[in-house]
């Protein structure tokens, strides 16, 4: 009998043949639409391998619904959705799909950067709805990139890629990390900042760190109101590393200038947001990796993640690196 592979969202005709060339394969058939949690549960039991989005819980009940689950290959760097802490009490290996889509990252990062920055989504607007009227001298005048400062919180792949990019733009580049990065330092001059500093001293802030504990709510009222009255906030990481009521309160009163977000709290979000009722505001529907390049390259890896454990190897990119399967009887 062959393993049986389910996918939580639908994929391409050409993805499903590859893996049905060695796999049972079972996938939810909507695109835009999460999987229910009584469907997840009930494909769980049975499964010998999930492949999930960021959107899916995979928590407890999820990896003990059945006894042959052996990997979750999650489409996404992040991992935040998944009880890691029992995949590996229960020998499930976690993996993750990182490197392949950190270019794609950064471009959609520095693009939402000159988006917010030039009021692009504005200008584009104004002209489609017929009101530009004539040239004027500050017809939407936004802020100038190329000598400001560049504060990355998160200096990982991702961050790394976004500073080589500033570079070009000939911007000042700070960067706050757990960790300090000697080599980025000395090949793009940017320079270790504490996370106080950074708020204080940038031009654009740009929010690259992982969903932790130590990350939830990182950016609250009392981080905004130190940021310059010019700043302008992008957030391409994950929503709840914001409080969104304080940067609507800071973007409302004038604290900051402006702010582009890929990502929100609570995915999607209605358009009733109270961020999206303001014009200082350019939003996205979390396309960090959408490229059709990098999202092919993504479900690649996970296929390969998935055949690896299924085959009785180490996997590419293993998230729980302490993982070892279980002998199950």
């Amino acid at each position: 009998m062959r393993p049986y592979i389910y996918i939580t969202r639908k994929l391409p005709d050409s993805v499903i043949k590859e893996m049905q060339q060695k796999f049972d394969v079972g996938m939810w058939d909507h695109e835009d639409v999460p999987v229910p949690k009584e469907v997840l549960l009930l494909e769980a039991r049975k499964a010998d391998a999930l492949m999930t989005m960021l959107s899916d819980a995979i928590n407890e009940t999820v990896l003990t619904a059945g006894k042959n689950l052996k990997v979750v290959a999650n489409l996404a760097v992040g991992f935040d959705n998944i009880d890691v802490k029992t995949a590996c009490r229960e020998g499930i290996a976690i993996c993750n799909t990182p490197d392949v889509l950190t270019d794609t990252t950064a471009d959609l990062t520095f693009g939402l950067l000159m988006a917010a920055a030039r009021r692009i989504v504005e200008a584009a607007e104004v002209v489609k709805e017929g009101n530009w009227k004539s040239w004027s001298p500050l017809l939407l005048a936004g802020h100038d990139i190329h000598h400001k400062t560049i504060g990355i919180v998160g200096m990982g792949k991702i961050g790394e890629a976004v500073a080589k990019r500033a570079k070009g733009f000939e911007m000042n580049i700070l960067y706050h990390n757990r960790t300090r990065k000697p080599e980025v330092e000395q090949q793009l001059g940017a320079v270790y900042a504490s996370f106080e500093e950074l708020v204080g001293k940038s031009d654009y802030i740009v929010c690259l760190t992982p969903l932790t504990e130590e990350t939830k709510n990182m950016f609250t009222r009392e981080v905004f109101n130190q940021m310059k009255r010019s700043a302008i906030f992008i957030n391409a990481s994950r929503g709840p590393v914001v409080d969104e009521q304080a940067l609507y309160e800071a973007l409302a009163a004038g604290e900051i200038s402006g702010a582009g977000l890929d990502v929100f709290e609570k995915e999607p979000i209605n358009a009733n947001h109270p961020l999206l009722q303001l014009p200082n505001v350019v939003a996205l529907p979390h396309i960090g990796s959408s490229s059709v390049e990098t999202r092919t390259a993504m479900m690649q890896l996970c296929i390969d993640n998935i055949e690896a454990v299924l085959e009785g190897n180490k996997p590419k990119t293993l998230v729980n690196k302490e993982w070892k399967p279980l002998v199950r009887v």
